[in-house]
């Protein structure tokens, strides 16, 4: 990074090697630059990135409680598992 960025000031890591968080100096404060000037337009688009609201939602949020073993069974197919729950739903209501 320093060479991209060319010289930087000698300070303390804010971190040190047993993970401790050093409190942060007024000269540390002075040092902060604003993330869109040293990270990648691309890499602040993607942070940038998000879902959003549903324009006409289709679904609503409830809680329900489910036995242990069907919520280990649809969870072991990883991600989407609620999303097959309301299929297998769908499928036994009929719809």
């Amino acid at each position: 990074m320093r060479e991209r960025f060319g010289a930087m000031p000698k300070s303390k890591p804010l971190i040190d090697a047993d993970g401790e968080v050093r409190e942060i100096t007024r000269r540390d404060l002075k040092r902060i630059r604003p993330a869109r000037k040293v990270v990648s337009p691309a890499l602040m688009a993607a942070a940038k990135r998000r879902r959003g609201r549903q324009k006409a939602p289709t679904k609503r949020q409830v809680s329900i409680r489910l036995s242990r073993e069907v919520l280990a069974f649809f969870r072991r197919g990883g991600r989407g598992w609620q999303t097959r729950i309301d299929a297998t739903l769908r499928k036994a209501a009929g719809l």
